[in-house]
């Protein structure tokens, strides 16, 4: 009895699959990629950010005094195509809030076309075992990757055009 009980939870323990586990993606290094100070209030520093992403063309999805984000979409290819996503958030860093750092993400989307055929047949009983064959196919985006874009380039870029909004702005006042 002991040696079946055994048999049967070793056959058991041998079907379950092992968790797979990852490597830790974060460091919590730098600080200077995803962060800038601006010599502006957090409301000024958002404004510049809306306009920087509107020249680019994003789509603003959200906007407020201390927060920012715009969508955009890309089609590198027919069957693929990408969405880019930028949040940017605006919090003062002096207790007068005349300076104030931006943190921005940009998470960008990965999609693909998938096809799929499906065939049916109608057989029509009155007139005899008379079957016509009706196919269509379904195309849908799928998505297979996201990521969060980490180059320092990239977020070295946005930030200079943050910057040249905000000189607009100032001249403007």
């Amino acid at each position: 009895m002991v040696a079946g009980f055994l048999g049967i939870s070793g056959l058991l323990g041998g079907c379950a699959s092992p968790v797979k586990s990852f490597v830790s993606q974060e460091e919590f290094s730098s600080t200077v990629t995803y962060s800038r100070l601006f010599d502006a209030t957090p409301a000024q520093t958002c404004e510049a950010a809306r306009r920087a992403l509107l020249s680019q063309g994003y789509v603003i999805s959200l906007s407020s005094e201390d927060m920012v984000a715009g969508r955009k979409n890309f089609q590198p290819e027919p069957e693929s195509h990408l969405q880019m996503e930028i949040r940017v958030v605006c919090a003062p860093d002096t207790p007068d809030g005349k300076v104030s750092l931006g943190f921005v993400t940009a998470l960008q989307d990965v999609y693909s076309l998938k096809k799929s055929n499906n065939s049916a047949s109608l057989g029509v009983g009155a007139l005899g075992s008379v079957s016509l064959p009706f196919s269509s196919s379904n195309d849908a985006m799928v998505k297979i990757g996201s990521r969060t874009i980490s180059s320092d380039a990239f977020y070295d870029r946005f930030f200079d055009l943050v910057r040249r909004y905000l000189v607009v702005d100032d001249a403007n006042n």
